[in-house]
């Protein structure tokens, strides 16, 4: 039995949108983290004289922002991805169930 439903299951033309959506939307979120990790990473390692310049004058250099949208970055990722997981990929893992049971 449980391997017919695996089987029923892996046959799914769905179950195959699924995977490959999902991974696809996975690999594009984790190189838009890299790009922007890697980015304040390099910038901070070649151009510092461009994270110590300060804003308006005052004691808060450009690094701080870029550092923080750095962190804010990942939050904003991880939402996006959670919102697609639960409406998107949980609608297509609904349908497959329906067809499959």
């Amino acid at each position: 039995m449980q391997q017919d439903l695996v089987h029923a299951i892996k046959s799914n033309p769905k179950y195959h949108a699924l995977v490959s959506r999902r991974k696809s939307f996975a690999w594009l979120m984790a190189a838009i983290m890299l790009i922007i990790y890697y980015g304040f990473i390099l910038i901070v390692a070649f151009n510092k004289e461009f994270l110590s310049q300060s804003l308006s004058g005052g004691v808060t250099t450009v690094g701080i922002p870029v550092g923080l949208g750095v962190i804010i970055s990942a939050f904003v990722l991880t939402g996006i991805y959670v919102f697609r997981a639960n409406s998107e990929f949980d609608r297509l893992t609904r349908e497959i169930k329906e067809e499959v049971l």
